[in-house]
């Protein structure tokens, strides 16, 4: 039966009226009230509007406006240059319609992003995620309004995504709770240094790998992370049979009565995964682009430990990828180097000391003395956030005291049967609590035993009476080392190993 024609006219207004609204000045969840912008910078501002309308852009801090004219399909975006930190501000906005945006803050903002130990909050909320430690205290204390945060919802996207939804918080007693805990403790640092307000764009998943977290295109143009997409395009091809054989486990499993029947059965991946390559980029840190950031902070390569010897290569390409959309290929990112668990290989430390040495402006808050054998979460995140922002501090905010790191190691000489290893960082080496642990070493048959070791100045010497003619020495390379080298700033030496050889995690791709 034909549609009566009122109805035609009916769906046609209402039709009119949703993209009317819809093309209405509108800006993305990331420009609103209490936001952080960065100063003495060139940033940029963005949104939607009708297609060809101007759009004047006043700032609380320069009178004269930006205008713009958005293009065919509506989006419009404009260059405002800021001023020294300070505030709070109003930002006018204004076409057919008008937006005020206000308490906005000019200081330092940064990305905080990586899996869930970046995630991980103040608050305990589930018997995974227990807070930081004394976090009653510490979330009592924590009224700090000119630090702001805003949080990006966890989605997973086939194609990059324009918008999220998320509001930025001022910090206080009452909503410093689900703040990261790492990302709230650089923050601090950070604003108690230089008084400067802060805001952290907290885009995290707990237990995603660093592809997830890739542009597509990285991962397409590299003959070594096109493995990553096959064997992905591979499982989602064969999900819907995964699927109906999980269901059939799971119904199994949950009819079992007894009382040791096992770990349930896990599910299979599929195109909606959250351990999805690209896909996490898409939906999380796209929307976030071009917002304008001084930096980012890391915490990941939990999930990349089996295939540790890739991430050497992953990691670096993934920095890469963020710094061009973020327009700035000299963007500071400061990662925290995996602590001490049994579940982490010594390689993913490798791994990530590697691409300290190799890429620019990267800094590593190396944390063997913060591990948990039995927990991958471990809860003193505020000695990570504060050796996050000892980087910053040193090297974007003049504080040139500050000693960043513990002892890395630089090279080796043999001298007889010892091994003598320098180090950066070296002012003041100290064993703490006895003689020098964790040291091996090695001769040409790459047979590695214990090894002594002594402090000579701001060097170490190994040795071991089992190997003669020594080549090579590794330092804390287990799971679950148990280190005691420090320098005078009290900051622990990373592990490192001073070979070459093959690695147990090459060719796992």
């Amino acid at each position: 039966m034909p549609t009566p024609v009122k109805h035609i006219f009916l769906l046609l207004f209402c039709t009119f009226l949703f993209f009317a609204a819809f093309a209405e000045l509108r800006l993305p969840a990331i420009i609103a009230d209490n936001m952080v912008l960065q100063q003495k910078s060139t940033i940029t501002l963005w949104g939607w509007a009708n297609a060809g309308e101007n759009i004047a852009v006043t700032a609380g801090w320069n009178k004269t406006p930006v205008i713009t004219t958005a293009d065919s399909s509506g989006k419009w975006m404009v260059q405002v240059k800021t001023i020294k930190a300070g505030g709070p501000y109003n930002i006018l906005f204004a076409a057919s319609n008008t937006i005020e945006v206000r308490n906005v803050l000019l200081g330092e903002v940064w990305i905080a992003s990586g899996q869930s130990n970046m995630e991980f909050f103040m608050n305990k909320v589930s018997a995974g995620y227990t807070g930081v430690l004394n976090y009653a205290e510490e979330i009592q204390a924590a009224n700090y309004p000119m630090i702001r945060m805003i949080d990006v919802p966890n989605k997973v996207a086939d194609e990059p995504q324009h918008d999220f939804t998320g509001q930025w918080k001022m910090c206080s007693p009452q909503t410093a709770d689900t703040f990261s805990a790492v990302a709230y403790y650089f923050a601090k640092a950070i604003h108690t240094a230089t008084g400067y307000p802060i805001g952290i764009i907290n885009a995290t998943w707990g237990g995603t790998p660093a592809e997830s977290w890739t542009r597509k295109e990285i991962l397409e143009n590299d003959s070594s992370f096109v493995v990553i997409l096959n064997r992905y395009k591979k499982q989602c091809e064969e999900y819907p049979v995964a699927c109906e054989k999980y269901k059939q486990e799971l119904d199994k499993w949950k009819a079992d009565t007894a009382k040791s029947k096992g770990a349930a059965p896990r599910e299979p991946v599929g195109p909606r995964y959250s351990k999805s390559p690209y896909k996490l980029y898409n939906g999380m840190i796209a929307p976030v682009i071009p917002y304008t950031i001084k930096g980012a902070i890391w915490y990941q390569g939990e999930d990349n430990a089996p295939r540790a010897a890739q991430y050497r290569r992953l990691f670096p390409a993934m920095i890469e990828n963020w710094r061009n959309d973020f327009n700035n290929e000299e963007m500071p990112f400061y990662f925290v180097q995996i602590s001490p668990h049994r579940s982490q290989n010594p390689e993913i430390r490798d791994a990530q000391l590697y691409t300290l040495r190799t890429v620019p402006h990267t800094g590593m808050a190396v944390t063997t003395d913060n591990g948990d054998s039995l927990n991958i979460h471990p809860r003193n995140k505020k000695l990570v956030g504060e050796r996050l922002s000892l980087w910053a501090l040193k090297n974007d905010y003049g504080k040139k005291d500050i000693v960043v790191s513990g002892p890395l190691y630089k090279s080796m000489k043999a001298e007889g049967n010892k091994i003598r290893i320098r180090f950066d960082y070296a002012d003041g080496l100290e064993a703490k609590d006895g003689e020098l642990k964790e040291f091996t070493i090695a001769g040409e048959d790459e047979n590695f035993v214990p090894a002594k070791a002594s402090i000579d100045g701001n060097t170490i010497l190994v040795w071991s009476d089992a190997v003669q003619r020594p080549v090579a020495v590794r330092f804390a390379w287990r799971n679950v080392p148990f280190p005691n080298l420090y320098n005078k700033a009290n900051l622990p030496a990373s592990p490192f190993r001073t070979d070459n050889w093959k690695l147990t995690t090459e060719g796992k791709n």
